[in-house]
């Protein structure tokens, strides 16, 4: 009788199952009986021994109680007897509720009867109407004591000997479970190694055998048969794969169907990629894409981006194609939100041309970029930094003040090393503080916090205070400092005090960076609805390798960086990446253009007033 692969699989498994069962069910059985053992030894006696040891201490406490009023210190003894007392019947009473032994019930009857009677020859000792009280004690209670202490005692070790024998009980039935429990598992273990020896006949030499006949057929054997000795689900993937390479011989004769076969296979490769990724014509219609365009953006093929449901792919092809950005090697477009099973997500654009013979264009291959964790990746750096800030500047104003004190000599003089040294200390303190400032700027601007005073400024006025502010810097550096720029130029929407700042901040890199003789030009123009400023030098410029990291916080270029640390002026890679933010807050752009040996020039814009307002 010939049993498929599933069958096969399925013996093995249900034998397995078997035997995992009867496991269970002989452990579950096992830890039942040692449970019920360990009930009756809590259940039936240690309440019992529990209660006997509370007769015997409230007992002895009655009896010093007694010896108190013999003693004539009546109110400390009476105390102690009534409390006591209770506490004895309380007992007592529970112990009478737990008789499990055949002698237990007449030894607790025995011991009520008994302390009824001592009850009864106490109470003549407390209300005094004994003749003789220490004749009473020593004749009548002492005895009386001592015979319902040692009844409570055999009712104790009744108890304590019945769990002795529960626990031996319970040790042996944990010992003999412990042995079938081993037993059971050399079993269990024996018959899988059977099963095992089988499912290696059955299931894994058939499988090896495909396997050493399919590296033959990729290493391009395509004569080989693979032997079929079976007529399970194995047997008839070994005659599919016969079938296969019969197929490929035929394949391998024609040079249209090899290049038919590599074209779907690499449709079908371009399908599954993870990345949402689609080949789009110059008539805007789709032609090939990934399933997570297709699902998520419903970039599917044949379809017309202008028909697609999100009004920002349109517009970003648009922009591309209009722009003619795409000759690069990319063209990046803004950062899009976008939900995804109820889930926010951000992607970025991205548009790669395809280029035909004559280098025009024909098509474009857009990506749709997850940058979701890169996203939240940066909101959490801006929040360390600003946390990290606040919590630095309250010890360093106190710092600044300490210093500020001691240079002022109000508490004392200061030799001539000293007094270096705390300058030294005050200028480094203030240079951190300086840091703080910034960092707690961007992390301001950044999160929105910061309302920019928009008001009309006239950009000649704007370049012309901060040209002059760095006049005397430039002259003492041998530097040519000019301004390019109309009067009559329209007014922009503005923070003067922000706007000053960024242009300070460019001139004194240019000014920083430009050796002696060279020349910083501040110039403007007029641009479609905004103002474009420019701050362009000749000095050593900014390496490629560079460019995309200048608007980061804290980068300064390695070999300028060590040059600019042996002066005193030292920066700490911030004004950049402030300047950026507050051209973003606003709503503008800044960029530059830098060749390394040649200069560098940052440009920004700025919406016109008049637009802004409107």
């Amino acid at each position: 009788m010939q049993f498929t692969l599933r069958q096969k699989l399925l013996a093995i498994f249900c034998f397995i199952l078997l035997i995992a069962t009867f496991i269970g069910i002989q452990s579950i059985n096992r830890f039942n009986q040692l449970g019920k053992s360990i009930d009756v030894i809590l259940r039936e006696n240690y309440r019992s021994v529990i209660a006997c040891q509370q007769m015997k201490e409230a007992l002895e406490r009655i009896d010093s109680g007694t010896l108190f009023l013999l003693l004539g210190y009546e109110k400390e003894g009476k105390d102690l007897v009534t409390k006591n007392i209770e506490l004895f019947k309380t007992a007592m009473e529970v112990e009478a509720n737990n008789l499990t032994l055949p002698d237990e019930p007449r030894k607790a009857f025995q011991v009520k009867s008994l302390f009824t009677l001592y009850n009864e020859k106490l109470l003549l000792i407390i209300d005094k109407k004994s003749p003789s009280p220490q004749d009473t004690y020593f004749n009548a209670l002492f005895p009386l004591f001592k015979e319902i202490k040692n009844t409570t005692d055999e009712i104790l070790h009744m108890n304590q000997q019945n769990m002795s024998d529960a626990n031996n009980n319970a040790r042996r039935k944990a010992a003999k479970a412990q042995r079938d429990m081993v037993l059971f598992l050399v079993v269990a273990f024996f018959t899988a190694i059977i099963f095992l020896l089988f499912s290696n006949r059955w299931i894994l030499k058939p499988i090896q055998r495909l396997i050493r006949s399919t590296n033959e057929i990729t290493g391009g054997n395509l004569n080989l048969v693979v032997e079929v000795d079976a007529h399970d689900e194995i047997g008839r993937l070994s005659e599919a794969f016969n079938t296969m390479v019969t197929h490929l011989r035929l394949l391998r004769r024609s040079d249209n169907s090899k290049l038919l076969r590599i074209q779907r296979a690499a449709q079908e490769a371009f399908k599954n990629l993870p990345e949402a990724i689609a080949i789009i014509d110059l008539d805007g219609t789709v032609e090939v894409a990934t399933e997570s365009a297709r699902v998520h953006f419903g970039l599917t093929p044949t379809t017309r981006v202008s028909d697609i449901p999100y009004p920002w792919l349109p517009a970003f092809l648009l922009e591309v194609v209009n722009n003619k950005k795409i000759s690069a090697k990319e063209y990046k477009g803004d950062v899009i939100q976008h939900f995804i099973d109820n889930r926010e997500k951000f992607f970025q654009p991205k548009a790669f041309p395809i280029l035909d013979n004559e280098k025009e264009l024909n098509g474009l291959i857009i990506t749709l970029e997850d940058v979701t964790l890169l996203r939240q990746s940066d909101e959490i750096k801006k929040d360390l930094f600003s946390t990290v800030s606040h919590q630095l500047k309250t010890p360093l104003t106190s710092i600044r003040m300490a210093i500020h004190l001691l240079l002022e000599e109000k508490i004392g003089t200061l030799n001539e090393k000293q007094a270096d040294l705390l300058i030294s200390a005050r200028d480094e303190s203030e240079r951190l503080f300086a840091i703080l400032e910034d960092l707690l700027d961007i992390s301001r601007i950044e999160s929105g916090n910061v309302r920019m005073n928009l008001t009309a400024v006239s950009p000649y006025e704007l370049v012309e205070e901060t040209v002059e502010s760095f006049r005397r810097e430039a002259q003492d550096k041998g530097i040519m400092l000019e301004k390019d720029l109309a009067r009559d130029l329209p007014e922009v929407a503005a923070d003067p005090a922000r706007i000053s700042h960024v242009l300070g901040n460019l001139l004194s890199n240019a000014v920083k960076y430009t050796p002696v003789g060279g020349k910083v030009l501040v110039s403007a123009k007029p641009g479609k609805g905004k103002v474009i400023f420019y701050v362009a030098d000749n000095g050593i410029g900014i390496p490629k390798e560079y460019h995309a990291k200048v608007f980061e916080k804290f980068f300064r270029i390695p070999a300028q960086g060590k040059a600019q640390n042996q002066g005193s002026d030292r920066g700490e890679g911030l004004g950049l990446a402030i300047a950026k933010e507050i051209i973003k807050a606003h709503d503008g752009d800044i960029s530059f253009k830098s060749s390394e040996g040649k200069g560098t020039t940052f440009e920004f814009s700025l919406k016109r007033y008049e637009r802004f307002d409107e």
